[in-house]
């Protein structure tokens, strides 16, 4: 079987060459669907894997905009529509310096099977552009925007690709976004999830990926006759997942004990609380300060340069970026008795990582799994906008655990290794799955 995985890579490689992070995420499900593919012939003959590795259309345009001095700046702006089998595309945009064509189609190729998982009519998709919008004005911030959805909005559409949030992409950017479509336009329309409640956002949007993550591992823990409640918790991060992830973690008494940055990580062995987790929300969502000052604010310990992962703890929640967690990082986890790991990044882990989580039989919730309550929510803000609707808090929060709960229970049923659920093979095969059978039905698409 590895021979015929080790060729279907390489195929892949010399079609993408140069696309580390594309072909890691590429692995990481051919490892798990080409065995599935060995035993259901009708997805080898249809070549399915072939296809859903190959995007549906890229696109890459340039963004010229103006910054505060008058001088003219360029950057590149992409869009990768990877699968439209069972929906409209739908993925986030990234608005980060390190973002390049290998990160989107890793980030595009994981959002089908993430998409598949939900339950909802929802393809992959994934945009963003190497503008940065840390340091930038409002103006700047706006300028930028404005130029990239004007080429942007020529390939979207409420019944065709839907973009939404991610790295650099809050409720400031996905504003002057949305203004800049209805402008060109001329109709209102849910082209962009993420919006402000006032004008057909979501309840619990911001929350959903955190809060999705906690769900995931609270449904893990109960296959152990274990809970949430007492576990030390390490989350990596501070942005957005991080946060709502401390949020929930508090509310189903857990104690979360750090968060990181860029820079390093705290470790605050008496828990992040409330008041604690609101002043990271002010230093992180107003101030763009950084992590170590809630050190200094609480008189707890800094590690510069540093993740979280050599504090002992029950469960650790990577929230930050790709490839956080290394193999000695993961040993590290495993050695310090982490009986549950929930990614709530994308691809927060290396193979090497991974491997030593399932060889140590833990629980281990790969990102396409844990963090699926994000695109979940922004699928119902879909639905809402639709029916011209909106729901309350509790009713968005409780079908976003019902989603979370019918995730777990499709990784379950095709994960399931004797007494052992690999939740890596049960994500990849069941996403996989519900997208092969669509591709079958609608021929050569």
């Amino acid at each position: 079987m590895s021979k015929k995985i080790e060729e279907f890579m390489a195929m892949v490689i010399e079609r993408n060459p140069g696309e580390p992070e594309f072909h890691q995420a590429v692995r990481e499900v051919a490892e798990s669907v080409i065995p599935f593919i060995e035993k259901n012939p009708k997805y080898q003959k249809a070549k399915i894997l072939e296809r859903m590795t190959e995007p549906e259309r890229v696109i890459m345009f340039r963004v010229p905009w103006l910054d505060d001095k008058g001088e003219v700046q360029i950057n590149r702006g992409y869009r990768i529509q990877m699968s439209s089998a069972i929906g409209p595309y739908k993925g986030g945009i990234r608005l980060h310096p390190s973002v390049n064509l290998s990160i989107l189609k890793f980030l595009a190729f994981e959002q089908v099977f993430k998409n598949s998982l939900t339950t909802l009519p929802m393809g992959g998709a994934k945009g963003g552009s190497n503008f940065d919008p840390k340091g930038k004005s409002d103006n700047e911030v706006m300028r930028f925007c404005q130029s990239f959805m004007t080429e942007l909005a020529k390939h979207i559409g409420s019944d065709t690709d839907v973009p939404a949030g991610d790295i650099g992409t809050g409720a400031r950017e996905i504003g002057y976004m949305f203004g800049q479509y209805k402008r060109l336009r001329n109709e209102f329309t849910g082209v962009l999830t993420g919006k402000g409640l006032g004008w057909g956002g979501s309840l619990i949007r911001p929350e959903a990926t955190g809060y999705g993550c906690v769900y995931f591992v609270q449904e893990m823990l109960k296959t152990r006759g274990e809970s949430l409640k007492g576990k030390i918790c390490t989350v990596s991060g501070s942005g957005n997942v991080a946060q709502y992830t401390v949020e929930k973690l508090i509310q189903l008494d857990a104690k979360p004990v750090t968060l990181s940055d860029s820079n390093g990580f705290i470790y605050d062995p008496k828990g992040v609380d409330e008041q604690k987790l609101e002043f990271v929300m002010e230093l992180k969502n107003v101030k763009r300060g950084r992590i170590k000052e809630y050190a200094d604010e609480f008189k707890c310990k800094y590690f510069e340069g540093k993740f979280p992962w050599e504090i002992k703890c029950d469960v650790a929640f990577p929230s930050a970026t790709q490839n956080e967690i290394h193999e000695a990082d993961a040993k590290k986890l495993v050695k310090n008795g982490c009986i549950a790991i929930g990614e709530g990044a994308n691809m927060p882990s290396t193979p090497e990582a991974v491997e030593v989580f399932l060889d140590a039989k833990i629980l281990y919730a790969p990102g396409k799994a844990s963090n699926a309550g994000g695109v979940a929510i922004s699928g119902l803000e879909m639905s809402q906008n639709s029916q011209r609707l909106s729901w309350t808090r509790d009713e968005v929060d409780e079908k976003l655990l019902q989603i979370m709960i019918s995730i777990h229970e499709s990784c379950v049923k095709y994960g399931k290794e004797g007494k052992y659920i690999n939740y890596v093979n049960g994500a990849n095969i069941a996403g996989f799955v519900k997208v092969a059978n669509a591709m079958i039905d609608q021929g050569l698409v």
